[in-house]
């Protein structure tokens, strides 16, 4: 029987980073208060060499990738637009936020990120960065790709991870 063996590319690098706000809910009707991290996330991607190229998939328009999506969302508050418990209302040039009914904040339009989320959690970060990717690799053609993987630091030690499996075709 022939050995057989699967490949994976990483990115981790120091300018694939956002500085966003966020709050978030909790159960048991806890909320905690707006506050920022520095986030950092690293992109894994499994698949099938490229017979062409030999590789899994470029490095470099994986950063490029991965850069615009960091920025997309660097040094804004990031706002879940799909949760129970926080409504989000845009009026105009603003941004209103009521938690559990009760008015919390305003911001300027300009100034936030509405996310298709129902937490803004480092886990749903990851999930909603690696979904983005996706669509962006699938935009690029890109096949033989089985996995992608995400993770999202919010700080020295704390990341969270999102694997999602591909279909063979990628």
């Amino acid at each position: 029987m022939q050995p057989r063996g699967a490949f994976r590319v990483s990115v981790s690098k120091d300018d694939l980073v956002f500085s966003s706000a966020h709050f978030i809910t909790y159960a048991g009707h806890r909320c905690e208060g707006l506050h920022g991290h520095n986030y950092r996330a690293r992109v894994t991607v499994d698949g099938a060499i490229d017979p062409a190229d030999r590789l899994v998939f470029d490095f470099l328009e994986l950063k490029r990738i991965m850069r615009r999506l960091c920025g997309e969302i660097d040094h804004l508050v990031l706002l879940p637009s799909r949760s129970a418990r926080i409504r989000v209302v845009e009026e105009g040039e603003t941004v209103r936020v009521a938690v559990d009914g009760a008015p919390r904040y305003v911001f300027p339009r300009r100034d936030c990120a509405l996310l298709p989320v129902p937490n803004t959690t480092v886990e749903m970060l990851a999930e909603l960065l690696a979904t983005r990717l996706h669509a962006e690799l699938g935009a690029l053609g890109a096949g033989g790709l089985t996995a992608i993987e995400m993770e999202v630091e919010e700080s020295a030690g704390q990341s969270a991870t999102y694997r999602m499996d591909l279909d063979r075709s990628g």
